[in-house]
């Protein structure tokens, strides 16, 4: 075995291994004999090796999280002693992050505090003995304006109003990165969850996300366990709230689907139900014709926290924390009750954990496929069949002919953009600050994407096209012929529309890797030249005696030693060929072009 070899066998070894970063990097280290092109390879091949690392430690990441918030639903919802609920709430907080230490304080309206209830991780005893005023450092203002903050080093963050207490707590723990999410029943603020570490620490915004959705579930099993402790009736309307949550988590849990979680809500309160995400698209209907997303009724859901009746339907907000994840409207049952509005919002909450699951996952695929269509228009003849093996791992043929798009909007994020492309695309991804798609072979696709891409995003969406191309080194190729489509339709004044290079004429020629001066003339003059070889007219010298004298039919009469009716009826007949807009700018000077070109070929 080479030493070339020998060095990669070593780094898959190491990479199935999951070793670290550090040890793939020391590969180079250990093959010093290699040199030149030899060594070049090694070393590309140990940063596809730190890539395939980063991304398979990113999903093991998200698996983990989600799998640590899908526990934490489930036994939350078969708790029942408030002490059991806080503990395993704050427990879980502390899994979900990986943070050194996490706590819980519940709100004393009558005092306008927030106490400190349970902690887990704590070291000293200044913290489980914590009283906050509301707006007060941290958890102060969470449990006030019922927002999550986060602070990377909170003893330093000048954002927070602190006091000698708090920070002495702090101190004493050694916290410094702390982020804290609002424990909430509809619009009242019952408590926060915290999580800290004690070293500086950034928390992301999927982070915020995940602990917020642990804090709504939490907020629920609270709810139940307080509720117990009332009335009969109460009690009543709780087994029967709690009895559809066991079910809508248990349906999550073994995989059900947007339309199946659909369907148990409509069941349970008796309705249709529609399921919209945060854009206003439709994602699931059940048992009721179509609606439209409810602007006005979902930003009073949002701002209330609770349901709110819009008309004969009703509307309950889908959010992870602070973030809008989408809307639920339930149809014919104009009247709800307490319990049945109260089981509307939990169906809310469930919801919210299913399109985080599905987030999760659709960002993982989309890295994937990312990644893939990265390698593939940057280096698509380093290693072909790897390209081709990697796209059959994902349900794509490489091989096979494709249409590659580029599609670009100003004031449009590439992402809004990315995934409106989607449903259009065996490949869709980011590469070059460009939304890059493969189609199935589709020639005539950039007009029809451009039209409903514009209307998706109510912006005018530009789409360049190339192909069909097959192979990874030609559909490379054919999306960098698409990205300078677009560049062209830009420049000719032409944005929200969609072509291929093809289309835009000589313009197309000139810029295009692949010029067929043939093709273009029979593109642009074919009838008149059949038309001539069928009859043995002459239309076509016609044509040039007509442009050779600037358009002047008496001087052009002479050229053709015709008379000037002749001429007419010559130039009527190619109108009839050609079409009656022959004679506009553009078209004549596509026209006299193809009279060139054919001179010279004749020539």
């Amino acid at each position: 075995m080479t030493s070339e070899a020998a060095a990669m066998r070593r780094l898959l070894d190491l990479l199935a291994a999951g070793a670290g970063g550090e040890r793939l990097a020391h590969v180079a280290v250990e093959t010093r004999e290699l040199s030149g092109p030899a060594r070049a390879e090694l070393e590309e091949a140990i940063e596809v090796a730190l890539r395939i690392r980063r991304t398979l430690a990113e999903h093991r990441r998200r698996e983990t999280e989600l799998t640590a918030l899908f526990d934490t639903a489930r036994d939350l919802s078969k708790l029942r002693d408030l002490d059991e609920v806080l503990r395993s709430i704050v427990r879980r907080a502390r899994q979900l992050l990986g943070v050194d230490l996490s706590y819980l304080s519940l709100n004393d309206e009558a005092t306008g505090t927030t106490y400190m209830r349970v902690t887990d991780g704590s070291a000293s005893s200044l913290l489980p003995r914590l009283r906050i005023g509301l707006g007060e450092g941290l958890g102060g203002l969470v449990a006030q304006t019922a927002h999550p903050y986060a602070s990377a080093d909170y003893l330093t963050d000048p954002r927070f109003r602190h006091t000698g207490t708090i920070d002495a707590a702090v101190a004493a723990e050694h916290m410094v990165g702390i982020l804290g999410v609002p424990l909430s029943l509809g619009n009242q603020v019952i408590g926060v969850l915290f999580a800290a570490d004690r070293a500086r620490r950034e928390f992301t915004a999927s982070e915020v996300a995940l602990l917020s959705s642990l804090a709504d579930h939490a907020a629920i099993a609270i709810d139940n366990a307080q509720l117990l402790a009332g009335t009969s009736a109460h009690n009543e309307q709780m087994r029967r709230a709690q009895d559809a949550h066991d079910r809508l988590m248990d349906l999550v849990l073994r995989g059900g689907d947007l339309v199946e979680v659909a369907t148990e809500v409509a069941e349970v309160l008796g309705g249709g139900l529609v399921l919209f995400d945060d854009t206003g698209g439709e994602l699931a209907r059940v048992g009721t014709a179509p609606v439209d997303p409810p602007v006005a009724a979902l930003a009073a859901s949002r701002s209330s926290g609770r349901a709110v009746c819009s008309g004969a339907d009703w509307v309950c907000s889908v959010v992870a924390g602070q973030e809008p994840l989408g809307s639920l409207v339930l149809t014919g049952r104009p009247e709800l009750d307490e319990a049945d509005r109260r089981l509307f919002e939990r169906a809310g909450v469930v919801a919210a954990l299913l399109l985080l699951l599905r987030r999760s996952v659709a960002a993982a695929e989309d890295e994937v496929r990312g990644e893939l269509l990265t390698d593939l228009l940057t280096a698509p003849d380093r290693n072909p069949a790897a390209l081709l093996a990697r796209g059959r791992r994902l349900g794509i043929d490489l091989g096979a002919r494709h249409t590659v798009l580029i599609a670009s909007c100003d004031g449009v994020s590439r992402r809004r953009l990315a995934l409106a492309c989607a449903r259009h695309a065996t490949l869709v991804g980011l590469h070059a600050d460009q939304v890059v798609l493969l189609a199935d072979d589709a020639p005539s696709l950039a007009a029809t994407l451009a039209t409903e891409l514009s209307a998706a995003v109510d912006a005018p969406v530009t789409v360049g096209a190339s192909g069909p191309a097959a192979g990874p080194v030609a559909l490379a190729g054919a999306a960098a012929e698409a990205a300078r489509c677009v560049r062209t339709l830009l420049a000719l004044g032409r944005a929200g529309s969609g072509a291929a290079l093809a289309d835009l004429g000589f313009v197309g020629q000139l810029i295009g890797d692949r010029t067929d001066l043939a093709g273009y003339v029979r593109s642009v003059l074919g009838p008149v030249l059949d038309y001539d070889a069928r009859r043995g007219t002459e239309l076509v010298g016609t044509l040039r005696a007509y442009f050779d004298c600037g358009t002047n039919l008496t001087r052009a009469k002479d050229r053709l030693h015709v008379h000037v009716n002749t001429v007419v009826q010559r130039l009527e007949r190619i109108s009839s060929l050609l079409g009656e807009d022959w004679q506009t700018p553009e078209r004549a000077l596509e026209v006299q072009v193809a009279l060139r070109l054919l001179t010279v070929g004749q020539a």
